[in-house]
């Protein structure tokens, strides 16, 4: 093939590219230009002939040995097992690409013992592509400081600067080379251009998002490498890697979809379905574990000769134990042993297990090969002996105790570990009785059941019938077996009864089969099971739970239950120390048996004061508090924990229309009736047609929907929910009601009543109904018309007389269409006869009354200090600095945005805004030393609500606005990482440091939490915090004497409304630019800055009237303010006469 005749270097264009390959959008099918792909492309005037080591220079400049590099992102990072290879040579390269001969492209080069490698530019963390070393077959130069890598396959071209750097390159490779070969033959390596000796623990064909074609994907180690094909792959010759020291894997929204997060860049993978995914998901955690494993322990122990290869198939290395039968496991027989149970083998890694590894254990381990006396006791427990077995000798009663007494402590750890072992069966005819505790009762069954596989985590989606198998279970002396037909001898699988913790009952076609019951293990795995018929479920579902539940709890039984099994929990006064007890939920109840103390009475869930879940992600407790009593149930194994969590939560939720359905208070008041009520009495008995008033239509709906969901979790805060909205629920919520709030059955008698002339009789008449409704309606029924005396109370203030309140409530309570008047003329009956109908003592109205009283002078304060709450607010606000010609008096309604009072303060002061002017409202905390720039869709109203007598707004220039913007402009993804120094509040007791300074910690920042790591390489956070709930302050107490001037304050809102405060202090001003950019973007979904600043008008809302009559709201807005002030000096004179 004739060569092509070359242009002059100077003439030769240079196409540079600052995105990375791995950049979103970027694509690997060869259609953009500058692309680096080479699928179709060899140098086919280059011979790919071998070479002979010896012609290889064995003699470099020191220079080239220990060059002087600029630092790489991942150099500092946090390295695992696999040591990080020293950099040979790094440097700038013009690369020729397969699309023109002509065409080069600068990239950074850097070459290693293992990879040469290229990048888009020196800071970029993952390659354009890597090239092992093990493949390079020679390195031949080629015209004017050119010189080509070539492979068996594969040619790579590059150009120097000068032909002394390219002599320097070909150098470099090429003793590297012959280093790779020398090192290849030591270890009997792989021939040149195939991968290297280490297999790959999975690989396949994903879809990376930015991409147009598939990539090939395999994780080696602690590596995950991607590749453009197979082909590529079998060659050696990938994309890039990435190691997983720095990797966390998790979930996406889609069900085929998973993030390999890195400090980075985020790769978003998707699977071809979802059980492909869970094995990627299981192979990456692997290589995160394998890359944060030390292999101290595994090395000491590998000391011992025998302990080189695995006790069972002979596999060289293993790196894993039998802590209890004191032998060393490769991973594959690892899984066998763990499917024994952890009662006849404890498996424990050598490398991720640190905290399992005592001194005296490693001890133990080597010295079962060669030490007689602890071979013989291994010899005893194998043909049966009991660890505590009484020895005869009443000082020292079992063997551990003689062990403890002759000081011989590898016995001692030995005996400590075989505690729980189960003794092995001796006669396969006639098994040895186990050792329970408590013996239970023998259970046998069997029938053709079908079954899913084993899943590691809750079971989200429906699993059709095609997904089961037909499989012949037998229950039989403790042990579940499935066998692939009834004539198999040997099981596919067993379960033990004793490591059953849960047995779960899905209601009817929730999966394939109409049938099915689910049973979680110690070992975190779920088992799904499906049969045709109803007696078939139940009878399975009786033997199971006969076989795992003691005779303690065996009245559990009895119970139609949806969820059995045991939980650790804390209860009553032992809360030192958690207990494990037995439970079962049925229906909305939850049973309890509890090892010590008589048999407790079921939990109403409807009717909980609190279900919350308070921890971390891996110490979760479930707090329940019933009237006067808590329970605390722990989460110590995460999957059976969070099936009961969400069943739990479900069952405590409203389950239907009726009142009876709802969730409850004590006095059997729905909690959703409560809240309204209560919201209510707070913030709208002095506003002005209260009840007659509609809210928003859209408000309204989405507020009851939210309410009849979960009642007890919504929060109605001032500021978020118009009490118009609030009001215009409750009325649809008692509207809705299937049967009504007087029932289909009396409510005719009811309106029969209204009709009475004598007012004693028809009093005595109402009392009588009342105590024939249900017990929730009757409690509901009382607490409304105790509300709408005090709403009455206020009439001179908000309209709403007797009369108006009952045209408004009539037919909403009786369901009527407002053409019978006897409708309200109860209502009215019932509110103007409150005291008698309802038996109110003295004391209860007494109480009522200063409830009422004390809620209405807090009103009238804050109307007095310009946060009231009815209509809008006027508040004080300062332009650019607190002083007394600086201020500014503003009426804030609910609607308006701190955009919108920052432009409003503008316009009154005449101040223009000129292109890089970022005018902004800060919060200014004066106590703290602290202020916080509001984002400006933010809304004001509830700001004020929750400012202190120490805080203050003022509007002002945000002078970091530019850089912050800048900063987002030029970074790419929504994550931010790095070191700060950190201290929390004196008062919280949260994260156990110490609060004398402040520390170094690592944190991490991405679109959904904040996280804190005591260092780099710790894998698990100390704390974790939800990114929307925080509030971002700048600036940190002098008193707490904070290391640097770039701090910053960050306050945590717990759902509980406490709140929890940290100090961050960075390095520089721009660092902290970076990161209060960070949290605005993730926090506001890239909204940091308006694109134009808005000018919208505010106008007065439309008052909205309905369609019946009501007495006219008299009073013009000065005689109502008049009459708010006379209230402000005698509250009590509107109940005077009562």
């Amino acid at each position: 093939m004739t060569k092509k005749e070359e242009p002059p270097a100077s003439q030769v264009p240079r196409a540079v590219r600052v995105a990375s390959l791995l950049s979103e959008g970027e694509d690997l099918s060869g259609d953009d230009q500058g692309d680096e792909d080479e699928d179709d492309y060899a140098y086919e005037h280059v011979p790919n002939g071998d070479w002979h080591t010896s012609s290889l220079s064995s003699s470099l400049p020191s220079s080239l040995l220990t060059p002087e590099l600029p630092p790489h992102p991942m150099d500092g990072l946090p390295v695992g097992p696999t040591p990080t290879p020293l950099v040979i040579k790094a440097g700038w390269l013009d690369k020729n690409p397969p699309q023109g001969s002509y065409i080069y492209q600068k990239r950074w080069v850097r070459l290693d013992a293992n990879h040469l490698r290229y990048f888009d530019s020196n800071k970029d963390a993952y390659s354009k592509r890597f090239v092992p070393v093990a493949c390079i077959s020679r390195v031949a130069a080629i015209g004017d400081q050119k010189f080509e890598v070539i492979t068996n396959n594969r040619t790579f071209a590059f150009r120097a600067e000068s032909d002394a750097e390219r002599k320097e390159w070909m150098q470099a490779l090429q003793q590297a080379v012959a280093e790779q070969r020398a090192r290849a033959r030591v270890s009997s390596a792989y021939p040149l251009g195939v991968q290297g000796s280490e297999p790959h623990d999975h690989a396949g064909s994903l879809e990376l998002r930015g991409f147009k074609n598939k990539l090939y994907v395999a994780v080696v180690g602690d590596k995950v490498e991607l590749y453009k094909n197979l082909e590529e792959y079998r060659l050696g010759i990938g994309i890039t890697f990435i190691d997983m020291s720095v990797g966390n894997v998790k979930e996406a929204a889609d069900r085929r979809s998973f993030d390999l997060t890195t400090p980075y860049r985020i790769f978003s993978f998707s699977a071809e379905s979802e059980l492909e995914k869970e094995q990627w998901l299981e192979a990456m955690q692997g290589a995160i574990a394998e890359a944060l494993s030390t292999s101290e322990v595994a090395e000491r122990i590998w000391a011992m000769a025998p302990n080189r290869f695995c006790a069972d198939c002979g596999a060289a290395q293993p790196d894993w134990a039998s802590i209890n039968l004191c032998v060393v496991i490769c991973k594959r027989c690892a899984g066998e042993h763990r499917g024994l149970g952890a009662g006849i083998s404890k498996v424990r890694s050598l490398k991720m297990d640190r905290k399992v590894w005592t001194e005296t254990l490693i001890e133990a381990l080597c010295a079962a090969v060669t030490t007689s006396d602890l071979a013989e006791t291994q010899a005893l427990l194998g043909c049966g002996a009991g660890v505590n077995c009484f020895s005869g000798d009443p000082k020292a009663p079992t063997p551990l105790a003689l062990a403890e007494q002759a000081g011989q402590t590898l016995q001692m750890e030995f005996l400590r570990n075989n505690r729980t072992t189960e003794a092995p069966r001796l006669d396969s005819v006639r098994p040895l009785e186990k050792h329970y505790s408590v013996i239970l009762p023998t259970v046998s069954h069997s029938s053709f059941v079908y079954k899913t596989a084993s899943a590691g985590k809750l079971l989200q989606d429906r699993r059709a019938r095609e997904e089961f198998s037909r499989r012949w279970c037998v229950l039989s002396d403790g042990v579940l077996s499935y066998y692939e037909n009834e004539r198999a001898v040997t099981p596919n699988g067993e379960i033990r009864a004793s490591e059953i913790v849960c047995l779960a009952v899905p209601t009817p076609d929730t999966h394939g089969f109409e049938h099915t019951f689910e049973v979680y293990t110690e070992g975190e795995r779920l088992y799904l099971f499906g049969l045709e018929t109803a007696e078939q479920a139940r009878e399975w579902i009786k033997c199971i739970a006969k076989a795992f539940v003691p005779p303690l709890a065996e009245d559990l039984l009895a119970r139609d239950f949806e969820r059995l099994g045991r939980l650790p929990y804390k209860a009553g006064l032992s809360l030192q120390r958690a207990q494990e007890g037995w439970f079962a939920l049925t229906g909305s109840e939850l049973y309890a048996v509890f090892p010590e103390g008589p048999c407790e009475e079921p939990l109403q869930l409807r009717k909980l004061q609190e279900l919350s879940v308070q921890g971390d992600s891996e110490n979760q407790v479930l707090v329940l508090v019933e009237r006067r009593r808590t329970l605390y149930i722990q989460g110590e194994r995460r999957l059976d924990f969070m099936g009961w969590l969400g069943a739990i939560q479900k069952a405590a939720a409203s389950s239907g229309d009726t009142l009876s359905e709802q969730q409850l208070g004590d006095s059997d008041i729905p909690v959703i009736v409560y809240r309204c009520v209560d919201y209510i009495t707070q913030y709208g008995l002095t506003s002005e047609g209260i009840y007659r008033k509609c809210g928003q239509t859209s408000k309204t709906l989405r507020l009851l929907e939210s309410l009849r969901l979960d009642a007890r979790s919504v929060r109605l805060k001032e500021g978020e929910q118009h009490v118009d909205d609030v009001s215009s629920a409750l009325k649809r919520f008692l509207r809705d009601l299937p049967d009504g709030l007087f029932t289909r059955v009396q409510r005719l008698a009811w309106l029969e009543a209204s009709e009475i002339e004598d007012e004693e009789e028809k009093v005595s008449r109402y009392r009588e109904l009342l105590a024939r409704l249900p017990p929730v309606n009757r409690a509901t029924v009382k607490a409304l018309i105790s509300h709408l005396y005090c709403v009455q109370c206020f009439s001179d203030t908000n309209q709403m007389n007797t009369h108006n309140l009952a045209i408004v409530f009539g037919p909403t309570l009786f369901q009527t269409d407002g053409q019978d008047y006897k409708a309200g003329r109860v209502v009215e009956d019932l509110i103007s006869h409150y005291v008698v109908v309802f038996s109110v003592d003295e004391e209860e109205l007494r109480k009522q009354r200063e409830e009422v009283t004390a809620i209405v002078k807090m009103r009238v304060a804050g109307t007095a200090s310009g946060t009231q709450h009815a209509g809008d607010f006027i508040c004080t606000v300062y332009l650019e600095e607190k002083k007394a010609e600086a201020e500014q008096h503003v009426k804030i309604p609910a609607s308006m945005t701190a955009e919108e009072l920052t432009l409003e303060i503008l316009d009154r002061r005449n101040v223009g805004i000129r292109e890089k002017d970022y005018w902004t409202c800060f919060e200014v905390n004066e106590r703290e030393e602290a202020e916080r720039p509001l984002h400006f869709a933010e809304k004001v109203l509830p700001i004020l609500h929750g400012l202190g007598t120490d805080s203050y707004l003022v509007v002002k220039k945000h002078q970091s606005m530019e850089a912050m913007l800048l900063y987002l402009a030029s970074h790419v993804g929504e994550t931010k990482h790095g070191m700060m120094k950190f201290r929390e509040d004196r008062s919280l007791l949260g994260l156990g440091l110490p609060t004398g300074g402040f520390h170094d910690r690592y944190f991490i920042l991405n679109s959904s939490c904040l996280r804190l790591y005591k260092e780099v390489r710790s894998h698990r956070p100390e704390k974790e915090w939800p990114v929307r709930s925080l509030k971002v302050y700048l600036g940190v107490k002098k008193k707490l004497r904070p290391p640097t001037c770039w701090g910053f304050t960050v306050i945590h809102e717990t759902e509980k409304h406490e709140k929890q405060q940290w100090y961050l202090c960075c390095e520089t001003q721009m660092e902290l630019r970076e990161w209060l950019a960070t949290f605005l973007f993730v926090q506001h979904d890239g909204l940091v800055w308006p694109s134009e600043p808005s000018r919208v008008s505010r106008a007065a809302p439309e008052v909205r009237l309905g369609s019946i009559s009501l007495i006219p709201l008299r009073g013009s807005e000065n005689e109502m303010r008049r009459s708010v002030a006379a209230f402000s000096a005698d509250p009590l004179s509107l109940l005077r006469n009562v």
